[in-house]
């Protein structure tokens, strides 16, 4: 073979590899973007429920992570159905949700007895046996912080955000300001903080807490309280994890905030037709749209902390 005829079958074959590789990048990139919306944060779905056991002399605990939407009470009582949870400890990373549904749910919690705190769980990579741990890395925004007051005994590891925010109608929280309200829409916001002032107080809250969420309006970010927010407004009531967690959430001389951030994989779900219709119900149960008057009387929904 020439030497020309040996330079043209080289590029050739040069050229058809850069082209399979073009090839190839482009259904990369074409798949990836169909990809990524199926991966759905499990914070954004609906509240879910899970028992975690403990090992070796001490109790498990729930953990409670999602939105809380109009099904929340009712999931709760399907998951209690059967277990007895007096006294057991909730574990929250939620960013929030329907406000007469979370209290509703707080108040079946404190007939319960049940002691509350904030954290994700995860299992733990020191434990030989594969044991779940606590760690701080979680949110509890909005109507959580409510939940968070309904515990028995209420515990916020360093570490962790607690964030609050007024009440608004759901349906128009994204652009509050550009949007329009009647007089309908007033009373149910009027209504609801009424409600939730009740219940505040009813929860040992106090009315800093109160004042704190109610003057935040929905076009700027949350409030994230601080230590000293956290203790006057009485959401925490102790500063000592072992009366919220058993003995041994990683070791007995380890603190909460101590241990690993919480692998990222762990708060992602594939999609699918599971994860896009939950992410769907999630995001109608935080909008708050008054119904026309029927007879008088307002067919009012509950607005949202959002």
């Amino acid at each position: 073979m020439s030497a020309a005829a040996l330079l043209k079958t080289r590029v050739s074959t040069t050229l058809m590899i850069v082209l399979a590789a073009i090839s190839l990048a482009v259904i990369v990139i074409a798949a990836w973007p169909a990809r990524a919306r199926d991966v759905v944060d499990i914070r954004k779905l609906p509240m879910r429920f899970e028992w975690v056991p403990c090992t070796e002399h001490c109790r498990g605990w729930i953990g409670a992570t999602g939105v809380i939407t109009a099904e929340t009470p009712k999931a709760f009582e399907d998951f209690a159905r059967g277990r007895d949870l007096a006294g057991a400890t909730m574990v929250l990373d939620s960013s929030g949700g329907s406000v007469n549904d979370a209290i509703a749910l707080g108040r079946l919690w404190r007939g319960l007895g049940l002691l509350t705190t904030v954290g994700a769980t995860i299992d733990n990579p020191r434990s030989a046996t594969g044991a779940a741990a606590v760690i701080p890395d979680a949110s509890c925004e909005s109507m959580c912080v409510f939940l968070l007051l309904s515990g028995k005994v209420r515990y916020v590891p360093p570490g962790a955000r607690v964030r609050v925010h007024q009440i608004w109608m759901g349906d128009r929280a994204n652009d509050a300001r550009a949007a329009t309200y009647t007089a309908q829409d007033l009373m149910i916001v009027e209504r609801d903080i009424g409600r939730l002032a009740k219940y505040t107080f009813e929860m040992g809250g106090s009315g800093d807490l109160l004042e704190l969420a109610l003057s935040v309006p929905p076009w700027e970010a949350l409030h994230q309280l601080s230590q000293a927010e956290l203790w006057r407004t009485h959401i925490v009531t102790t500063d000592t994890v072992a009366d919220v967690l058993p003995s041994r959430t990683v070791d007995p001389a380890t603190p909460v905030a101590a241990v690993g951030s919480k692998p990222i994989q762990d708060r992602f779900l594939s999609g699918g037709e599971t994860g896009t219709a939950a992410l769907a119900t999630a995001k109608a149960t935080k909008t708050a749209e008054a119904g026309a008057p029927v007879g008088g009387v307002a067919a009012a929904v509950p607005a949202q902390v959002q």
